[in-house]
Formats: structure tokens, sequence, C-alpha cells
């Protein structure tokens, strides 16, 4: 009886042994070019017990691949956000037409800008308003992003939108628009000088902020602050456009692809010659930081604000067969004096730091430059008073 227990016992550690050995090692097909991941799928599609989405497989494999990369830049995009991206580089999205924010005590979402002659509007939305409900539903509470969505939709449809204004409530039907968002917007301050704020560099840059420098100097501008904080950059020739505006002639830019070839682009001897101040901070990248660098290096402007972050790679995107995307990194670029911001960034000339609920209003535009200290010592700096 004791040796048939032995017995038993052995035959049980084979069997178990048996079964860990067959999760180990399976076999797959031996093609040629069959490579780890396919192997993986293989696995997945021959032994899992539930239903693979081999769309979420591969969007999570794609993004896997890019973020081992180890570069911050470089990202993948699935299909629906590749449209978003496009959309977000052409300055432009179907919506109504608003920048909202939260409240303080999140009872719903401030409306603090309503674009001029957009949707919104049209349909008696005002800014001051507070949005509560998006078709019916409760947006108390809600993240910003998540009551965007909501808002956003295909031109040509309606969305019910629920406010408060003071007291009272009430509901707008308003119809979704393409809407353009404004890439540079100005406004003539005391003592003679204009305040640009240029939102990036992407679609339409150049044009609207050269029209907002003439339409300034036609009103009695007699210096210029261009405001670049919280600017993600965008399109080299964006930057360049507008460097050629500016400066004088000379090099504005100097780039290096992923084969080794150097591209320098020039500005002719046109140039625009008035005392000019840039603002910056850890927010302004890419294009917005070569855009204050050249300003600098030309000792055309003064640099106002706190030290931007050191971007100094450039990226291209490569779309898949599926509508997916990947943003790369295949270059690099430098100043107009061949120096690259990799991991220093650009130092201003004045060091201005701010607390950050003051950061937090610079960046959704809701605070007034006569209480924006970056932007007063910027005006100082100009009139000759730091």
């Amino acid at each position: 009886m004791k040796n048939l227990k032995i017995i038993l016992s052995y035959l049980l550690v084979a069997i178990i042994a048996s079964m860990v050995t067959l999760a180990v090692f399976c076999p797959t097909p031996e093609e040629e070019g069959y490579n780890k991941l396919d192997e993986l799928t293989h696995v997945i599609d021959t032994y899992f017990i539930g239903e693979a989405d081999h769309a979420a497989m591969e969007d999570a494999a794609a993004t896997a691949m890019v973020e081992s990369l180890g570069d911050r830049w470089s990202y993948y995009m699935t299909a629906e956000d590749y449209l978003a991206y496009i959309e977000q580089m052409q300055n432009s999205y179907v919506g109504i037409g608003i920048t909202i924010m939260a409240t303080e005590d999140n009872s719903g979402l401030d409306v603090i800008k309503v674009n001029a002659g957009g949707p919104a509007e049209e349909a008696g939305m005002l800014a001051g308003d507070v949005i509560i409900a998006v078709e019916g539903q409760n947006v108390i509470g809600m993240m910003t992003s998540e009551v965007r969505n909501l808002v956003r939709g295909q031109e040509g449809t309606q969305v019910l939108i629920g406010i408060r204004r003071g007291e009272e409530t009430m509901e707008l039907s308003i119809t979704r628009k393409t809407v353009q968002t404004p890439v540079a917007e100005w406004k003539l301050l005391e003592d003679g000088i204009g305040l640009i704020s240029i939102y990036n560099f992407d679609d339409r840059c150049a044009q609207e902020t050269i029209a907002a420098i003439e339409t300034l100097q036609e009103q009695g501008a007699q210096a210029l602050i261009f405001d670049v904080r919280n600017n993600p950059g965008g399109y080299k020739h964006e930057l360049v456009k507008l460097l050629d505006y500016l400066l004088p002639e000379g090099p504005l830019f100097r780039s290096e692809d992923y084969r080794g070839n150097v591209e320098v682009d020039e500005s002719d001897a046109k140039c625009l010659e008035i005392p000019m101040a840039v603002l910056i901070n850890g927010d302004s990248y890419s294009a917005s930081e070569f855009f204050a660098a050249a300003l600098s290096e030309y000792d055309a402007a003064t640099l106002v604000g706190e030290k931007t972050f050191g971007k100094g790679h450039f990226q291209s995107s490569f779309t898949l067969n599926d509508g997916s995307a990947m943003v790369l990194s295949i270059g690099k670029y430098t100043t107009p004096n061949g120096v690259s911001l990799v991991g220093t960034g650009l130092t201003p000339d004045i060091t201005v730091e701010v607390d950050d609920d003051t950061a937090y209003l610079i960046y959704v535009g809701a605070l007034d430059p006569t209480e924006d200290p970056q932007v007063q010592a910027a005006i100082a700096a100009l009139l000759g008073n730091e």
C-alpha cells in the first residue's frame, strides 16, 4: 500500500510537470520573418480563454515600441488621436467656439471666452456664463476635457447647452461649425506698447502675427511684447517666415536631419526696427524657444520670464495603413549662432517667477496684463525702468 502511494505521488508530480511544460513551451509556425510579436499573437489566438481585441493589441504594442526609444518627443497615436492631432495643427475644429475652465467651487465650467462671430456667440452665450449641462447630462464635477468632448461633434449638428447666468438658468441650442482657433491675439497697452500672444507656430501663425504687428503699429504702437509662454511650438516654415519679417539679413535657424544633411534658413535685409521683448516660461517649447533665441542673439529683444524647457529635436509624422500614426524625432536644430538648447533651455535676461495660481491664470488667458508680473517687467524693460 505504501509503495502504491509513492508510485501515485510520482505520477502526480510527473503530470504537474508536464502541464507546466505545456504552459511554457508552445509550438509556433517556423516561418521566415516570424518575429516575437507574431509569436505572441499566435500564442494568444491559440490559447487565450477570452476574446482578443487585435486592434487594441496592436495599438498597445505600437505605443510600447515607440516609448521604448526613451524619447519624450516621439509617440504613437491611434487613428482617432491622429485626426485630433491634424485638427490641432490646422488650428481649427468643429465645435461652438468657446474657451472653458473649471469653476473654483467645481459647480460647472466657466466660459472665459466666446469667439467673436462663432456659433456660441450667435446663440447668445456670454463670457462669464457657467456650463452645467450638455444634452441634458449634468456636467458638474466633470473634467474640462470630458465636457469639451461632449460639446464637439459633427459639423451642422446641434448641441443643447445648459448654462447658469447669475441666478438664472437657461438652455441654448447651438449649431456646431468649423471654428478657426486664433493663433495670435493682440492688444494695445498704455505707453504705446503692443502685446501679442502667440499660442503656437502651426498653420497661420506668421500670417496672423504679422497682421497683429501691422495693426498695432497703425494704432500707434512704439514697442512690442511677444508672449510665447505655454507655446508648444509648431512648424519650422511658420517660425522662419515670422523671423524673416522681424530680423535683418543673416541665419535664422539651423537644422540637421537623420542623414546628416544640414540646412540653414536665412533672412533678407528687410527687418522691423522697433524695441521688442519676449515672454517665456518653462512650457515654451521648440519653435517658441528658437523664436525667442533668434531675437535675443540678434540683440533685437529682451527675454523676460522663466527658463524654457530646452527642446532641440524636430519630429515628423508617419501615417500607418490603418490611419494611425507615429510622430518620430528625425533631426536636431540649433539657434542662429549654432547653440543647442537641449538640456539647458533658454535663460531670460530678466527672470520673473510666478506662483502656481498665477501660472494657471496665465495658461488659461484669464490674467489681465496689469496684474501679470511678467508683462509688467517687460513693459518696464522697454520703457527703460528695469
